[in-house]
C-alpha cells in the first residue's frame, strides 16, 4: 500500500500542516508533552503526525513506547477499563519519562467510555501521554478537552497534494498527464489519503507507466465534473430528457451511487455561472435531496426530481 509506504517518517516529511508541525517540534525539543487532541477532516495527517511525533521522540525504541488504537472498533467502556488502563499502567520502557497512547477516531467513543478515560488520563499521566484523534472535537466531552493542547488540521491545499503525488510518481517511475493530476487533486478535496488511493489505483491500470485521465476517473469511482455540468446545463436550459439520459449514464454505466452524484452536482453549482438567487434555491434543494436519499428515498426518483426542480428555474418558473 503507497499510504504506509509515503507515510512521514518524522515531523519534517508531514506535508500541508506547518502551523502544527512547528508546534509538535518544540515538544520533541523540550523532551515533554501534554495530552493532546488533534481534530480535523480524514486524510489531513492527523495520525501521520502523532507517528512522526512519537518516532521524533523516542527514536528506534518509539513501537516499544507507543500503542495505537482505533475507537471506532471498540468504542465501549470496556475498551478503556481493559486495554488502555493496562497499558497506561505498565513501565515505560527505556530511560523516557513516559509512553504514548494514541487513541484514533476518539469520538467514536461513547460518553461512558470518554468518562472513564478522563480518569485514567488523570491517575496516569505522570508516565502516560494521551493524543486523541477525531474528525469531529464537539463529541469530546468538555473535561477531556480541557485536559489536551488541542491541534486543529485543516484540509491540504491543491498545490501541497500536487506536488506530493509528483513525488510519488517520480518515485514509482510513472509518468502523469497534467490533466489527470488536475482530476486527482479535485476529486480529493483536501484529503491525502484519498489522492494516493486513487493515484495507486490509476496506476495499476496505466498503460506503458503513464497514467491518464480515464484511468485516473475509473480509479476514483466519480463522474467527470464535465459530465455533471453537461446534466445541470441540460435542466437549466429545459432539456429535461437530456439531463436524465446523463443521468441514466452515471447510474447504470458509470455505478455511482446517488449520494456521490448529489454531492457531486452541489460542487459543480458553486463553480458555474448563475443569478444567485437561483443558486441559493438549487442549493436548498440539493440538500433536500441528499437528505432524502440518505433517509432511505429511491435515488433514482429523488435525482429525477431535482432534475425537474432545476428545470423549472431555469425557465423562471414559481417553484
Amino acid at each position: 500500500m503507497w499510504i504506509e509506504k509515503y507515510r512521514p517518517k518524522t515531523l519534517d516529511e508531514v506535508v500541508g500542516q506547518e502551523h502544527v508541525v512547528e508546534r509538535l517540534k518544540s515538544y520533541v525539543k523540550s523532551g515533554n508533552l501534554p495530552h493532546l487532541l488533534f481534530a480535523g477532516p480524514a486524510g489531513t495527517g492527523k495520525t501521520s503526525c502523532a507517528i512522526a511525533l512519537a518516532r521524533d521522540l523516542y527514536g528506534d525504541a518509539w513501537r516499544e513506547n507507543f500503542l495505537e488504537l482505533n475507537a471506532s472498533d471498540e468504542r465501549g467502556i470496556k475498551t478503556v477499563r481493559v486495554a488502555i488502563k493496562d497499558y497506561a499502567r505498565t513501565g515505560v520502557i527505556g530511560s523516557f519519562p513516559f509512553k504514548i497512547i494514541f487513541l484514533d477516531e476518539a469520538d467514536a467513543l461513547t460518553p461512558e467510555a470518554q468518562a472513564a478515560l478522563r480518569r485514567t488520563m488523570e491517575k496516569y499521566s505522570a508516565t502516560t501521554r494521551f493524543i486523541l484523534s477525531c474528525n469531529y472535537s464537539s463529541k469530546i466531552i468538555d473535561p477531556i478537552q480541557s485536559r489536551c493542547a488541542v491541534f486543529r488540521f485543516r484540509k491540504l491545499s491543491d498545490e501541497a497534494i500536487r506536488e506530493f503525488l509528483l513525488r510519488v510518481v517520480k518515485n514509482e517511475g510513472y509518468e502523469i498527464d497534467e490533466e489527470a493530476l488536475g482530476d486527482i487533486v479535485y476529486f480529493a478535496e483536501g484529503d491525502m489519503r484519498k489522492a494516493i488511493n486513487v493515484l495507486q489505483v490509476a496506476a495499476a491500470t496505466a498503460e506503458d507507466g503513464r497514467i491518464t485521465r480515464d484511468s485516473v476517473v475509473f480509479g476514483a469511482g466519480v463522474a467527470r465534473p464535465e459530465e455533471i455540468e453537461e446534466m445541470i446545463s441540460k435542466a437549466l436550459s429545459g432539456d429535461f430528457r437530456g439531463a436524465r439520459a446523463v443521468l441514466d449514464h452515471l447510474l447504470v454505466e458509470v455505478g455511482l451511487s446517488g449520494e456521490d452524484i448529489v454531492r457531486q452536482i452541489q460542487r459543480v453549482l458553486l463553480n458555474i455561472s448563475i443569478d444567485e438567487e437561483k443558486l441559493a434555491k438549487l442549493m436548498e434543494k440539493v440538500g433536500e435531496t441528499e437528505f432524502r436519499i440518505v433517509e432511505g428515498g429511491n435515488e433514482r426518483i429523488q435525482i429525477e426530481a431535482l432534475l425537474a426542480y432545476f428545470v423549472a428555474v431555469g425557465k423562471g418558473l414559481h417553484v
